[in-house]
């Protein structure tokens, strides 16, 4: 038996070592990173340590305003896009003839480089001298005035940002849904049918309890896709993100690594301490709704 242990962990050594060289070690550096203060890059110097990195980045309004688009970024498009591809999900599972075409079209958006659909989305909706864009044509022949949804009003561009972010997720969601939804047993719906049983009822006390896993995987993997988006916005907005007032997290970090304002690698290892404890606690909180939900 301990010869099998031992078997076991020579197996295991190389995914650990590699966890260890390029997950565990970096962490720990950028942690020590964060509480150098006034750390240069060049001479491997810094003046003294504490909290200040954290108090800078805390007072900042670039990254405060990067915190409000990324929740707001979180907060609409994750359920959103789940409860949609719910919906589109139940619909090709009802359909017989050509599902499985319907599978592929809807999955193509997640096969296509962000940054293509990004210039292509920048390009339906953005005002220029010689159009209004597709969405703005749109919106006048129904009555309505153009709105310049990429460097007009702040409304109008985070909702461009929120349709963008659900229209590249949300074909994953539905491929694992549509899979989620074919593997529960034929037999619970047959039962349910011979007893009348109406189709929210066996909606909600079959279909759903059964995918109720997929589910909640989806929706912490999209709340943890959501808080790491940057090149979505950059395919949009352009590479200044804080002027545009589009920046998200992940965008503060790269700017202070290597942006206009970059060269202060404290605080951006500061930074992205912050946004892990906020995935950290949002995705354990997740999980503990989950582990609830499954139980009853």
């Amino acid at each position: 038996m301990q010869k099998k242990n031992w078997k076991a962990w020579l197996y295991l050594l190389p995914a650990i070592a590699f966890l260890g060289v390029f997950m565990v070690y970096p962490l720990i550096d950028v942690f020590v990173y964060s509480f150098e203060e006034g750390y240069n890059s060049a001479s491997q110097t810094f003046w003294g340590t504490g909290l200040y990195n954290y108090s800078y980045v805390l007072h900042d309004p670039y990254f405060l305003q990067a915190v409000k688009n990324t929740f707001i970024l979180v907060i609409i498009t994750v359920p959103v896009s789940t409860g949609l591809a719910l919906l589109i999900s139940l619909g090709l599972n009802s359909i017989r003839r050509l599902r499985d075409f319907f599978q592929t079209v809807f999955f193509l958006p997640y096969v296509t480089n962000t940054l293509a659909v990004g210039m292509v989305f920048m390009i339906l909706f953005k005002k220029t001298p010689y159009s209004d864009g597709l969405i703005n044509l749109l919106i006048q022949f129904f009555g309505g005035r153009p709105v310049d949804f990429i460097d007009g009003p702040y409304w109008a561009k985070i909702l461009v940002m929120c349709i963008y972010t659900v229209w590249v997720v949300m074909p994953f969601k539905i491929l694992i849904l549509t899979s989620a939804l074919a593997s529960v047993p034929q037999d619970y719906y047959n039962a349910a049918r011979v007893d009348g049983t109406p189709p929210l009822r066996i909606f909600t006390r079959i279909t759903l309890p059964m995918i109720a896993p997929m589910v909640f995987y989806l929706v912490i993997t999209g709340f943890i896709g959501a808080f790491k988006a940057y090149s979505d916005e950059v395919a949009i907005f352009g590479t200044n993100l804080n002027a545009a007032g589009m920046n998200t997290i992940v965008g503060y970090v790269y700017d202070m690594l290597y942006g206009d304002s970059g060269g202060y690698p404290s605080y951006a290892s500061a930074a992205a301490l912050i946004l892990f404890a906020i995935v950290l606690t949002i995705t354990v909180i997740n999980l503990m709704i989950s582990c609830k939900s499954t139980q009853f």
